[in-house]
C-alpha cells in the first residue's frame, strides 16, 4: 500500500525534559478512546508501545508517531530528538529476553510484535525514504554521534 507520508514539522521539537511528560499525557489520552482521529497528530499516526522495564521489570508506555514501510508495516524511530543517549523506551524493547515481543495499541485495537531493529541495507533503504517524508529527523542525527534506531512493529499476533 503506497501511502503519502510527507510530513512538514509545524511543530516546535519539545525538548528532552519535556518529551517524557509529553508522551506520558499522549498516552492517557490515547488510551482514553477508540477515535481514530484522536490517534493522528500532525499529520502523523501514533501508537502507544507497552514494555516492560530491562532493570524493573515494570510495565512502562510510550506513545510514539509511526511511519509506514513499503510492506505497511509500523516504523517508530527511537530519535529521542538527537539526545546523545538512546530512549528508554528503545533499550527496554532491544532487550529481547524481557520483551520478546511488545503490546502495540493503535486506535481501536492492539496486537503483539516480534518487534525487528533494522541493520544494514534494510535500515539505510527505510532511513532513506522515512527521512525524505519526515525531514527533521535528519536534524536529530546531526545532532548526535549514536545511529538512530528504527524499529519494525508487524503485527505478529491479536492482543
Amino acid at each position: 500500500m503506497v501511502r503519502d507520508q510527507k510530513v512538514v514539522q509545524n511543530f516546535q521539537t519539545p525538548s528532552l525534559e519535556d518529551i517524557p511528560v509529553i508522551s506520558r499525557a499522549d498516552v492517557e489520552r490515547l488510551e482514553a478512546t477508540a477515535d481514530p482521529g484522536a490517534w493522528t497528530r500532525n499529520g502523523m499516526d501514533y501508537v502507544v508501545l507497552r514494555t516492560l522495564g530491562r532493570r524493573t521489570g515494570k510495565e512502562t508506555k510510550v506513545a510514539l508517531p509511526v511511519w509506514y514501510d513499503a510492506d505497511d508495516h509500523r516504523i517508530v524511530v527511537a530519535s529521542f530528538a538527537g539526545a546523545p543517549r538512546h530512549p528508554d523506551w528503545y533499550l527496554n524493547l532491544a532487550d529481547r529476553e524481557r520483551n520478546p515481543e511488545v503490546l502495540c495499541k493503535v486506535a481501536g485495537r492492539a496486537y503483539w510484535s516480534a518487534q525487528e531493529i533494522l541493520t544494514g541495507d534494510d535500515y539505510r533503504t527505510v532511513w532513506d525514504q522515512l527521512t525524505a517524508d519526515r525531514a527533521w529527523y535528519l536534524d536529530y542525527q546531526a545532532r548526535t554521534d549514536r545511529q538512530i534506531p528504527l524499529v519494525r512493529l508487524p503485527e505478529t499476533r491479536p492482543a
